[in-house]
């Protein structure tokens, strides 16, 4: 059972186990941490574009009113405004801490969540024979030495997304995360040890679970930290309602492990083909879920957070016309959030392709004119460090560098 269990994790670590932590000196390493939101969010409602005639007259039911109005959108400039939902964030906006890159998304025409969710965390759009996930190819490439935590995959399941060689921690979800379990006993260690000595792959695998788990639990008892911590739309993500405190407890998590530097974790029920609602409704009350945990992610990180990229995505976007149930059908072109300190923040970057027919995907979605491996090029370059020749590993056949690009981070 162990064995199997072990090979299906391949080289993941799990959950922790309370000792204490010396802290490694030198500087702060850089970090990035991804959300994914699992179902096509509705970017056309997060960051809606009041200024576009069509926008309101495609949506009569579901368009945000204007910024000023009851109601209304939280004004970014005179084009876009902010979901109000969203307000917990408009102070990073205001500090210029949050940027948004609007009409981007992946060229690959697929509506299939399944499909676009895949070449998002492949990081090979159209390509379905990538067998690893560009955030483990990522962890390979980063410069300096590796660790047992520094990259940390939250959720219940081990994402495509760090699929491959490269060992990652996992840290689970709910109050429960850090829970003790069997395999930090001692004694099993030991006969695990003894069982796989002749087993370099799962030796190897069994080490790094166990480091990995007492590094996390370590790095959160210290300074008394809590220690016990459409279905297939959502790829088995936690709804926003549960994300505030799962996101507060990996930002902590971060912030109190020196060695980590890469983190992902997924939110789902974005998937709003009924009901979708406007200012008030199930999109604004996930919303309203989310920018509460995003911001309590910015506060578990502390002081990390200058140091921290935060990229909030989802594999596609929505129609633009809302349809006969209220809601949003799926769409292309999306808008990819930025958060943090390096972060050129306050002002929505992107190619704009507009509202009217002629520009519309296939004659009803928001164009891409932003390939989001685009988006990501110059903070995993600028931000993290990595050479033309190791962004070209994490992202083989990438487009040409977006023009905005050096506009995105602070210099």
């Amino acid at each position: 059972m162990l064995r199997r269990q072990l090979l299906h994790f391949g080289a993941f670590t799990l959950g922790g186990l309370p000792v204490s932590l010396v802290r490694a000196e030198g500087a702060t390493p850089k970090k990035l941490v991804v959300v994914l939101l699992r179902g096509a969010v509705d970017g056309l409602s997060v960051v809606a574009p009041y200024g576009e005639r069509e926008y309101a007259a495609s949506r009569p039911q579901i368009a945000l009113p204007p910024p000023g109005a009851q109601d209304g959108l939280i004004k970014l400039d005179n084009l876009f405004g902010l979901h109000p939902s969203l307000a917990p964030l408009k102070r990073h906006w205001d500090g210029g801490q949050l940027a948004f890159v609007h009409a981007s998304g992946s060229p690959d025409p697929t509506r299939s969540h399944f499909d676009a969710q895949d070449y998002f965390e492949s990081g090979t759009p159209g390509r379905k024979s990538t067998a690893d996930g560009w955030m483990n190819r990522l962890l390979s490439a980063l410069p300096g030495e590796p660790s047992p935590t520094r990259a940390i995959a939250q959720g219940s399941t081990p994402p495509r997304i760090f699929s491959g060689p490269a060992s990652v921690a996992s840290l689970g979800l709910g109050p429960g995360a850090m829970q003790r379990r069997a395999i930090d006993n001692p004694q099993l260690q030991a006969g695990l040890a003894k069982l796989y000595a002749n087993d370099p792959q799962l030796s190897s695998t069994l080490h790094d679970t166990t480091e990995g788990r007492g590094e996390m639990a370590r790095s959160m008892a210290a300074g008394g930290e809590e220690r016990s911590m459409d279905p297939s739309a959502d790829g088995g993500a936690p709804s926003a309602r549960s994300f505030a405190a799962d996101a507060r407890r990996l930002g902590t998590l971060i912030r109190k492990d020196p060695h980590t530097q890469l983190a992902f974790t997924s939110v789902g029920g974005w998937d709003t083909h009924v009901n979708q609602g406007a200012a008030k409704g199930q999109l604004a009350n996930r919303l309203a879920s989310l920018g509460e945990g995003l911001d309590a992610l910015a506060t578990g990180l502390g002081d990390s957070l200058k140091d921290t990229v935060i990229v909030v995505a989802s594999e596609f976007g929505r129609t633009l016309r809302q349809n006969g149930n209220g809601g949003t059908d799926h769409g292309r072109g999306n808008v990819i959030w930025l958060l943090g300190g390096p972060v050129a923040g306050g002002q929505v970057l992107g190619e704009w392709p507009g509202l009217d027919r002629a520009a519309l995907a296939d004659g009803r979605d928001l164009a891409v004119r932003t390939d989001f491996r685009q988006v990501l090029a110059p903070v995993l370059q600028r931000h993290l460090g990595l050479d033309d020749a190791a962004l070209a590993a994490v992202f083989p056949g990438a487009p040409a560098p977006w023009r905005d690009a050096g506009r995105l981070l602070r210099t």
